[in-house]
């Protein structure tokens, strides 16, 4: 199979594997409604958290983790650890703006663990978990612990071994894309009015 159709095809099933909006199905399944309507209105693990279920929470973060890596051990098995990123990384997207909800998912922070996990074995997650533990810890406010991992991964990835200059530049573009996707968390972290989690808020989260 030609490079090009490799990569079309990991970018293929690794966004529609990303689609997958495990969040949603879980709680719905357990009956406890549709989780876009509380909280944050995010499908991602901490706002199933809010739902008072560790146990859901803990079981999303896990399948949305292994979707995207998966996706990218799968291809490359296959194909090497460039169209294995790019599986990776095309589940990063497609949960954040799954096809399934009219492109509206979550932030994407279990499956940039998920990627790190299986495209750079240990190195991104042992420079981000503790970051994100412990200013998650410290502060409670889950965006600020986001963003600060989401900085240390590229740099702390590339001090701790690795050299493709494929998935050094691809971890870059991902960990600016968390920005993206928590711009409007990043806003209120500059005006001071982010709230902690298991504060109560007024009005959803953008």
């Amino acid at each position: 199979m030609p490079e090009w159709a490799l990569y079309a095809l990991a970018s293929a099933a690794g966004y529609l594997a990303g689609s997958i909006p495990f969040g949603l199905v879980i709680t719905r399944a357990a009956g406890l409604g549709d989780i876009r309507a509380i909280g944050s209105g995010n499908i991602g693990a901490t706002n199933v958290l809010r739902m008072g279920r560790k146990d859901l929470a803990l079981a999303t973060l896990l399948l949305d983790s292994l979707k995207a890596g998966l996706a990218a051990f799968a291809f490359t098995q296959v194909a090497g650890r460039e169209v294995g990123f790019m599986a990776g990384a095309a589940a990063f997207i497609g949960h954040c703006y799954p096809v399934w909800l009219n492109f509206k998912g979550g932030k994407g922070i279990a499956t940039y663990a998920g990627l790190l996990v299986f495209v750079t074995p240990l190195k991104g997650l042992v420079i981000a978990a503790p970051i994100w533990l412990g200013l998650f810890a410290l502060t409670r406010i889950s965006s600020l612990a986001a963003l600060t991992a989401a900085v240390a991964v590229p740099p702390g990835t590339y001090m701790m071994g690795e050299r493709n200059p494929v998935i050094l530049g691809g971890l870059t573009l991902l960990s600016v894309f968390v920005f993206w996707t928590h711009r409007a968390n990043l806003g209120r972290l500059i005006k001071g009015t982010e709230p902690r989690f298991g504060t109560p808020k007024a009005k959803p989260e953008e």
